[in-house]
């Protein structure tokens, strides 16, 4: 074994190790993955790779890294594209084969195999893309249970030159390592959900909303990165419950959930805090972007056919540093800039 290959399992034997104390302490499922995919990448040398969660019979772009397309397109692009369209497992793919099997696949070539009809490379993310994927490693995500709940697949291994060749199979063991520690945290985030979800429209609960802000805008104090607030309320929702009765107002909250979720990113936190109040937690985003999603979602609102009639909505913003210092600030500002659309007329967005 070369003196390269022991520092390298080296370190990512500590990396493993820190990502368990992570797995205890983090509530950003994503972040999790991310830090997974980026070591299994790193040790790898693959200049791509992707983790699959399976929800049903679909394989879900969860989290997805690869530096040429995002060189060529930019990050937010690829994942936008990608991840708007889940993989079906009916369509043969390298991917979907280890999701149904639970077996391991590293190929030097994904254009030259195909002796079982379905270990295929599904070619439509290359054609599309205009992307070559050659060699590959594939790894199930499997709980404690033996069920698979995804995937983790790595592309293009990388020599001294950045010639792509074939993956070293010493590292399979090192993969499985990283694909356990996914599995744990999407167990974890899972188990989490049920005390933390709203039971009426499945989004986020207050005791999460304030777990979150707190975090975020600690975050957001140490790295100097921007956070904004968003807070939602439907306009007259009061009204309607006592027209057409609390059935009604269910529906309409549920319906306002999904619209919610439809017009937004995958990152962005939506909450309901209560009643007909709801909130978006938006990290890295300035004032201006807030405002701008707020419009988003109040025109999406409004243009929606709610099944008992139309409805719309009033937004307040704030936004660190611009408008507070710490995340109980911030949820005031947020509220005096909501009661400040009311006042003028609802149906609008306010800032302070």
């Amino acid at each position: 074994m070369s003196v390269e290959m022991t520092f390298d399992r080296t370190h990512l034997l500590e990396e493993l190790l820190e990502i368990g104390i992570a797995l205890t302490s983090e509530r950003d499922l994503y972040a999790l993955l991310d830090r997974i995919l980026e070591n299994a990448r790193r040790f790898t040398r693959a200049e791509a790779g992707t983790l699959f969660l399976r929800e049903g019979d679909h394989l879900r772009y969860a989290v997805v890294q690869n530096d040429p397309l995002e060189g060529k397109f930019g990050k937010r692009e690829v994942q936008r594209r990608l991840q708007a369209e889940p993989l079906p497992l009916s369509e043969p793919s390298l991917a979907g084969h280890v999701a149904l099997t639970g077996e391991i696949i590293n190929v030097t070539d994904a254009y030259a195999i195909g002796v079982e009809a379905t270990a295929t490379l599904n070619r439509r993310v290359d054609e599309t893309l205009d992307y070559g994927t050659r060699s590959v490693f594939v790894v199930p995500l499997q709980d404690l249970g033996g069920n698979i709940i995804g995937v983790l697949e790595l592309i293009n291994s990388l020599d001294e030159n950045h010639v792509i060749v074939p993956f070293d199979p010493d590292y399979e063991k090192l993969v499985r390592a990283l694909a356990s520690q996914a599995a744990v945290a999407i167990r974890n985030a899972r188990l989490e959900d049920r005390s933390f979800k709203d039971g009426l429209t499945d989004l986020y609960n207050r005791r999460y909303f304030a777990l979150r802000i707190d975090e975020e805008a600690k975050r957001s104090a140490r790295f100097g990165h921007p956070l904004s607030l968003v807070f939602i309320d439907l306009d007259h929702f009061k009204k309607l419950n006592e027209a057409e009765g609390r059935a009604a107002g269910d529906d309409t909250l549920k319906e306002t959930a999904r619209v919610l979720l439809k017009h937004s990113r995958s990152f962005t936190i939506i909450a309901r805090r209560e009643g007909d109040d709801f909130c978006a937690i938006l990290a890295n985003t300035p004032k201006a972007g807030a405002v701008a999603y707020a419009q988003r979602i109040r025109g999406a609102i409004e243009a929606h056919a709610f099944g008992h009639g139309p409805v719309t909505a009033s937004f307040g913003v704030a936004s660190l540093p611009a408008d507070a210092a710490a995340a109980e600030d911030l949820i005031a500002a947020a509220d005096r800039a909501l009661n400040e659309a009311k006042l003028a007329g609802r149906n609008r967005i306010a800032t302070l």
